[in-house]
């Protein structure tokens, strides 16, 4: 770094790492769980011969299995009845082997504050051939020296490359990437469509399933249902507490639902995939932007109406015009405010204050994450906008009309009390001895 500072001309940029706040790990892999190692090892392999016949390995990149091949190991079977005669046991026998070819700790060397082990075994010509084994003996506790050939004997065999277990089972994972230019969850779909039939193949006791970004997905868009299903449910609780209504509150959760229109429209004009996590972040916060341009619209109707006595139809139109302008601002200040956002304007604020270079420049990693929930605020809000306008009014007037209807057609007339004692004490004054009528008296009874 300072080399660099000391050439004229040269001047050294750095760029902070941004995480990235999607899902983590391989974009395909799966998970094949059994308890034969050797078996799991081979049905990964097969899976992968697979993948790779069929036209989708081509999108791949990187398609491997976790599963090493064994390694080649010294196996040494003890005669356990012959070695107890002469008073040993296992770890006798295996430490006598394990020193001789690892060697064991004799002493230390100390030079200084410098300090080395001491390591004794068979020099590297004994130690690579195996019959020298035959010379070696192993000394019980009460002494002498026992060969090994005589209690035991051993092979070259082939052990475990590695053994990993998921939940207490033994598992063979699959990986691989996907190219550029390719869709994540387009390609692992293509994936389980090729795989179908091998997962149905497999042998009693054995599972296949999609782990990695397919799981994390899958844990996000149950969590982001639940709590766009919940700020909905609160958001409804709240606005029928405030309205005391029912059809307010249907009315201006139904342009929340119907937002989501525009939110996928505009994903799809400007080719964006559908990010389980920041798209969904994008449409639970557009839910509380729609909510409150309904709210002051519908709210300003209903002040008319009760205020000022309008009817339905000229407060719908006067409260159209007076709300016009919050709402279309409202809309407009947030759509510009994630315009940066969308399109990936990068600013150095601090290099702009200190040296006054802002270092702007577009795009970058943090666009592809925060890019599409950008695009989902500003085209779900953008859609919501003219729903807020024209179609609020609109339910709110058929819905208006439909309680009316209800009313007079299924609710009982209320009697007006006091035009009733009006017209018996008019007719009292003037002497008539029935004043109201016999159906009349029989209503007002009831």
């Amino acid at each position: 770094m300072h080399q660099i500072v000391g050439r004229p001309g040269l001047r050294p940029v750095g760029q902070p790492v941004v995480e990235a706040p999607g899902p983590t790990g391989a974009a395909v892999a799966l998970e094949i769980t059994g308890e034969d190692p050797v078996l799991l090892r081979r049905l990964g392999g097969e899976a992968v011969a697979i993948l790779e016949r069929s036209a989708v390995f081509m999108k791949l990149d990187g398609l491997e299995h976790d599963m090493a091949a064994g390694r080649p190991e010294l196996v040494i079977e003890v005669d356990r009845e012959r070695a107890a005669l002469y008073g040993l046991n296992t770890r006798d026998i295996g430490m006598t082997v394990r020193n001789a070819i690892n060697g064991t700790e004799a002493s230390k060397y100390r030079d200084g504050k410098d300090e080395y082990d001491i390591t004794v075994r068979l020099a590297k010509v004994y130690r690579e051939d195996l019959n020298s084994l035959a010379d070696l003996t192993v000394v019980p506790e009460g002494g002498g020296q026992i060969p090994l050939s005589s209690v035991a004997s051993w092979h070259v065999g082939k052990g475990f490359g590695d053994i990993k277990r998921k939940d207490l089972d033994r598992v063979v994972t699959i990986t691989s990437d996907v190219r550029a230019g390719y869709n994540a969850n387009a390609v692992l779909a293509e994936v389980e469509q090729t795989l179908a039939g091998f997962a149905t193949a497999l042998p009693p006791g054995y599972q296949m399933r999609f782990a990695g970004q397919q799981e994390e997905q899958q844990e996000a868009q149950t969590f982001l249902t639940g709590a766009f299903i919940m700020a909905v449910l609160l958001i409804g609780f709240i606005l029928v507490s405030q309205f005391d209504s029912l059809t307010k509150p249907l009315i201006i959760l139904t342009s929340v639902l119907l937002s989501t229109i525009g939110v996928l429209v505009g994903l799809i004009v400007f080719r964006m995939p559908f990010g389980v996590v920041m798209t969904g972040v994008g449409v639970i916060s557009l839910a509380g932007v729609v909510v409150n341009n309904a709210i002051v619209l519908i709210h300003y109707i209903e002040i008319l109406r009760h205020r000022d006595g309008l009817s339905c139809r000229e407060a719908i139109v006067q409260g159209g015009k007076t709300r016009f302008r919050p709402v279309i601002l409202t809309a407009i200040t947030t759509v510009l405010s994630l315009v940066p956002l969308a399109i990936g304007l990068n600013i150095d604020f601090i290099g702009m204050y200190t040296s006054l270079n802002p270092d702007i420049y577009w795009g970058g990693e943090q666009a592809a994450w925060w890019g599409p929930m950008a695009i989902a605020v500003i085209a779900g809000l953008t859609f919501a906008t003219f729903l807020t306008l024209v179609l609020v009014p609109v339910m709110y007037s058929l819905l208006d009309d439909f309680d009316d209807f209800m009313r007079t057609r299924f609710l009982p007339r209320k009697v007006d009390t006091d035009q009733f004692e009006i017209i018996a004490k008019e007719a009292i004054r003037s002497g008539d001895s029935h004043p109201v009528p016999t159906g009349v008296m029989r209503e007002a009874n009831a």
